[in-house]
């Protein structure tokens, strides 16, 4: 099953999200720092680097694509699963800290977005192990996922108040009262999500907040320090994890086209 066109932006925006990490991957020959932690010591260090700049690069430029769109989706999910999976040892190591979780919680809805993609595009069928992750079986764990992990996004920044308030624009009243208020709502999209409490509103209000996030946080500094790298990547990091909330929010209740087939992208 494809998306339909309604759902083309949302594609889109996770496209252009994933060219452009892949883009600073190449310019600066380096993961993107926090996200991609990947140790000092990890032999060929530099080359695997640019390995997953140029997986970037060719699975977002292939979702631009419909003759190319399935073979993105599923380079793009097995490269989001791998991502996620270098957060796991922190997990383990310190389960006691909220930020460890916040990290994971941004990678995983990350992960849902490229997992709904695989679902709804990755025509991998739906019998056997591929009944768990494709196809409505596949978009429902994505949005539990999805669901859960905004928990301890939200959370962070009700623990972590000050350095929320930091992020918070100047010119805004009340920073530290913004700081709460998007916890406190990040934390009732996961549960509407989880629980189904208008579960497609919910998800658009999280992909809303986190896009909003990109242009009023990040892209001032983005604009301030243009030759600064932390902005530019936490820029396009915050860009594509809001861009897998709207492929979610656009994916959440939407129906099988029985016998028809839309176009992903225009002709």
């Amino acid at each position: 099953m494809q998306l339909t066109r309604e759902q083309q932006p949302a594609l889109t925006l996770f496209a252009v999200g994933i060219i452009g990490l892949g883009v600073l991957g190449l310019i600066y020959g380096d993961f993107a720092m926090v996200w991609q932690p990947v140790a000092s010591w990890v032999p060929g260090r530099t080359a695997l680097a640019y390995l997953a700049a140029v997986v970037m690069l060719v699975g977002g430029a292939g979702l631009l694509f419909e003759t190319t769109v399935r073979w993105a989706v599923r380079l793009l999910f097995v490269y989001c699963i791998v991502w996620a999976l270098l957060k796991v040892p922190a997990l383990v190591v310190a389960p006691q800290i909220e930020g460890v979780w916040l990290g994971f919680g941004e990678l995983a809805v990350l992960l849902a977005g490229a997992w709904v993609l695989f679902a709804r595009l990755g025509d991998v069928g739906e019998e056997g192990v591929w009944r768990f992750v494709s196809g409505d079986h596949g978009v429902r764990a994505a949005r539990i996922l999805f669901g859960v992990f905004l928990i301890p996004i939200g959370l962070s920044h009700l623990m972590y108040v000050k350095e929320t308030v930091a992020l918070v624009p100047e010119w805004l009243p009340y920073r530290v009262g913004w700081a709460y208020l998007t916890g406190a709502g990040q934390i009732a999209c996961g549960l509407g999500v989880l629980f189904g409490v208008l579960p497609r509103v919910a998800a658009a209000c999280e992909a809303g907040m986190i896009s909003i996030f990109a242009l009023l946080v990040w892209l001032p500094r983005v604009v301030a320090a243009p030759k600064v790298r932390l902005p530019w990547t936490a820029f396009w990091i915050t860009w594509v994890i809001g861009a897998a909330a709207w492929v979610m929010a656009a994916n959440i209740g939407a129906r099988r086209a029985a016998g028809v087939r839309e176009a992903v992208v225009a002709p």
